[in-house]
């Protein structure tokens, strides 16, 4: 008897209608961006040093450059050397005392400069830029800026109880259902943080809205593959990705434009309304539905999607019908992952695999941060890099498969983290091309777990699935600002070590994963564990009852 992917074959595996559901899932996956990376923007720490009373005015009476006035009046920054002036401490003397010289004030002060006391920011900081951020409005420097910190740990615990929580409503209660409340959740949250007064308000807006968007955004992913053909799969699911890619380059933009936190805020924000529309343009997940035993329904959107093709639906296809020994809709379980051996070793592996992308993926950016420079060209070089990596993945991944291309990007990854390392800093150049294929290794290597995630998991626990495992994700993305700057204190290249030794780890345990490629997608448990065969397993599947004109007559 055919499955969904037999009927798609003769309506269409992607035509009209999954184009048009592909396309506006791909706004979806563009409008995740501000919420995954958008601390980069609402919580840029500029250059900043403590505000001292009256130093403005000797410096406008002195006629001093800015650097003039950095070098006279602001200490130097501990064992960084003069270069690097003191961004938390500063020279406790009275600038408007009468006399001070302008060409060695502290001299005439206090003789001796290195005897001059030190002091605290008690009048708070000035900072060189001229927007705004939650670090310039809520001064989070110094000894607050553990609060910066909380602000993005926040989000990524959104992230880890949502992964969980959203992904049983999309098994639960329909892709459709979920992705509509969590966009509604992420707007209504979006809009109250612009307005909230408080630090402590908007960590816990920020951290409601990473309790819906990744799950949000997930769900997205998993439709999309759900409703195209096994040829077109794996397209979709990495050009879903690379809409998140240009997403990038869009927030890049409209942060360049409107360099205030709350209007930057508010502008990602209001569009998201639109995609409510999703309620009457996109469809139920029909392999969802049949999960589920709601033939009707399922039945209905496989007509409509044979409509919308403009493909007649062949005679023999007339009912879809549910058979299963159980005869009864399959409820997903956390135990479902973890029950049988295959499916053990595919939920361990790939939890590891999410924890370690994230980790190189995010640490690698901040730790090029910590050199410094324009914070947009720097956002723009980072985003561009996704694009040669997801042309990777459409060139190698139905030609070698998925394994061995996902194991050699973490090897590769893993390797360039090591050489970044060692390669001496006055060969910058090599430094920076070393770095680039790390972040093209990890990106490959993100791109891929994501993707092979769905294709291992039956239809009834996919949604859950994805989000268990995706929540190490997060966990990763909460361990990593520790693992870059508190390492990074005791040796700058210490952290791409750690990066280096997990990259490799990732790059060998993938080699335990079977290969999908040429696959359907797996419908029961049992067929995850027979994965390992040459022949997909027919015993136990979700079918499409064929009730052809003969039977009809008898």
């Amino acid at each position: 008897m055919p499955t969904l992917d037999d009927i798609l074959e003769h309506i269409g595996e992607f035509d009209r209608f999954q184009k048009q559901t592909f396309f506006i899932l791909c706004l979806l996956s563009a409008a995740f961006t501000p919420v995954y990376v958008g601390v980069v923007f609402f919580g840029f720490t500029p250059e900043h040093r403590c505000f001292s009373p009256g130093v403005a005015e000797l410096s406008q009476r002195c006629g001093w450059s800015p650097a003039e006035q950095l070098n006279h009046t602001v200490p130097e920054w501990g064992s960084h050397g003069a270069a690097y002036s003191s961004r938390c401490s500063r020279y406790e003397v009275d600038w408007n005392a009468t006399g001070v010289s302008c060409t060695d004030p502290l001299g005439s002060l206090v003789g001796n400069r290195s005897s001059v006391p030190l002091g605290s920011c008690q009048d708070g900081w000035v900072y060189d830029y001229p927007g705004t951020s939650i670090v310039t409005e809520f001064n989070l420097v110094c000894e607050d800026s553990w609060k910066l910190d909380l602000f993005q740990s926040s989000v990524n615990a959104g992230f880890f109880i949502g992964s969980v929580n959203i992904g049983y409503i999309a098994d639960r209660f329909g892709r459709k259902f979920c992705l509509l409340t969590t966009i509604l959740a992420n707007v209504v949250c979006g809009i109250l943080l612009v307005f909230v007064p408080s630090y402590l308000w908007i960590v816990i807006f920020r951290f409601l809205q990473g309790l819906v968007s990744k799950g949000c955004w997930t769900a997205g992913y998993i439709l999309v593959t759900e409703v195209v053909g096994p040829q077109y799969r794996r397209t979709v699911g990495i050009l879903y990705q690379a809409a998140f890619s240009v997403g990038l380059l869009v927030f890049d933009a409209i942060a360049y434009a409107i360099p205030h936190w709350r209007w930057l805020q508010l502008t990602v924000t209001l569009p998201c309304c639109f995609l409510m529309l999703y309620y009457w343009c996109l469809p139920e997940s029909p392999r969802w539905l049949i999960s589920q035993g709601k033939t009707d329904k399922a039945k209905k959107i496989v007509n409509d999607i044979a409509k919308k093709n403009r493909k007649k639906m062949p005679s023999h296809f007339e009912d879809i019908k549910f058979e299963d020994e159980d005869s009864g809709k399959q409820s997903p379980s956390l135990i479902d992952l973890v029950r049988t051996p295959q499916m053990r070793k595919n939920t361990f592996i790939l939890m590891y695999n999410w924890f370690t992308s994230s980790i190189l993926y995010q640490g690698l950016i901040m730790h090029m941060g910590l050199m410094g420079g324009n914070i947009y060209l720097d956002f723009l070089y980072s985003a561009l890099v996704e694009f040669p990596a997801a042309f990777i993945i459409i060139v190698t991944i139905d030609r070698i498969g998925r394994r061995y291309p996902w194991a050699t990007a973490n090897l590769v990854a893993g390797a360039a983290c090591l050489a970044t390392a060692l390669i001496p800093e006055d060969l910058h150049w090599l430094k920076l091309i070393a770095a680039c294929l790390g972040r093209m290794g990890i990106t490959i290597a993100f791109e891929m777990v994501c993707f092979v995630n769905t294709e291992l998991y039956p239809t009834y626990i996919r949604n859950l699935g994805v989000m268990v495992c995706s929540a190490l994700c997060d966990v990763g993305g909460i361990a990593v600002p520790f693992i870059v700057y508190r390492l990074v204190e005791i040796w700058h290249e210490l952290p791409l070590i750690v990066f280096t030794v997990l990259g490799l780890i990732a790059g060998g345990l993938v080699l335990f994963l079977p290969e999908t490629k040429g696959r359907v997608l797996p419908e029961t448990v049992e067929d995850i564990e027979n994965f390992h065969r040459q022949s997909t397993p027919k015993d136990k599947k979700i079918y499409l009852h064929v009730q052809t004109s003969e039977v009809a007559n008898d």
